[in-house]
């Protein structure tokens, strides 16, 4: 199958895909942001500060540039997951998905029947992926629903969960899994403990023939992620790039 999404692509072949994030739902800084030539770039609806309609000028700038569109929805939330789909995403984060019941419902959302229960209405995407929306089976080929793991209960109910039917991977969130088990919140986690629950959850992934991503913050630290077996891999996001950008701006001016 020739995959309209590069992630799939990516995956196919065997390797890591690298995803960019967008918490500032603004055109111009996308279109700065996707210079970068990113794999997959990810909006997000849940701690950024993108609404619907910004999807539908954010969406068109990610797939010029070649990555395939992802969304991170506020919650798991069947609405919010067909509309983000109609508008043209291709892969789907749900944050806090804790059993095998919530991994059903992300699952039936993001597929059309028989696999799900999608409703059919592609309203943007059919504009954007012709070729996918011909067919609905194509459609649930090329849509990645991924399950975000980042609590003590989804960790305990992990096999479960990857049992689900047409899950399309497992996406670990760092800074609530952190926060679930006694730490402060942040990426790019060190603790040996941390680290060995992070590799144990790649590893049922692994075992379970789905792939795994993980929330990084630098580029060195997600490199380190590639050899342990990560499929997908996010380097911060714009607002953190602007804001660290201005900083070291700053700094190397006063120090001059």
């Amino acid at each position: 199958m020739a995959y309209a999404n590069r992630v799939r692509r990516i995956w196919q072949a065997g390797g890591t895909a690298l995803n960019g994030w967008i918490a500032l739902p603004s055109p111009l800084a996308a279109e700065a942001l996707m210079q970068a030539g990113w794999d997959s770039v990810t909006i997000d609806m849940q701690h950024g500060t993108a609404d619907y309609a910004d999807l539908l000028s954010l969406l068109p700038i990610i797939e010029k540039a070649g990555a395939a569109p992802f969304v991170r929805v506020p919650w798991l939330d069947e609405a919010a997951i067909m509309r983000a789909l109609d508008a043209g995403a291709l892969g789907i984060i749900a944050p806090m998905i804790e059993t095998a019941k919530d991994a059903r419902r992300l699952v039936a959302a993001c597929l059309y029947p028989p696999a799900g229960s999608r409703s059919f209405g592609p309203i943007r995407a059919r504009l954007a992926c012709s070729e996918i929306y011909e067919d609905t089976a194509r459609a649930n080929a090329e849509v990645i629903p991924l399950a975000m793991i980042e609590t003590r209960a989804a960790v305990e109910n992990l096999d479960e969960i990857l049992a689900v039917p047409g899950l399309g991977g497992l996406y670990i969130g760092p800074a609530d899994l952190a926060l679930a088990c006694g730490y402060k919140p942040g990426f790019d986690r060190e603790e040996p403990d941390m680290l060995d629950l992070i590799v144990h959850i790649l590893k049922r992934c692994t075992a379970a023939g789905l792939p795994c991503g993980l929330h990084c913050g630098s580029p060195v630290y997600a490199a380190r992620m590639v050899a342990k077996g990560f499929a997908l891999l996010t380097v911060g996001s714009d607002a953190r790039f602007l804001e660290a950008g201005a900083r070291a701006a700053v700094v190397a001016f006063r120090a001059a």
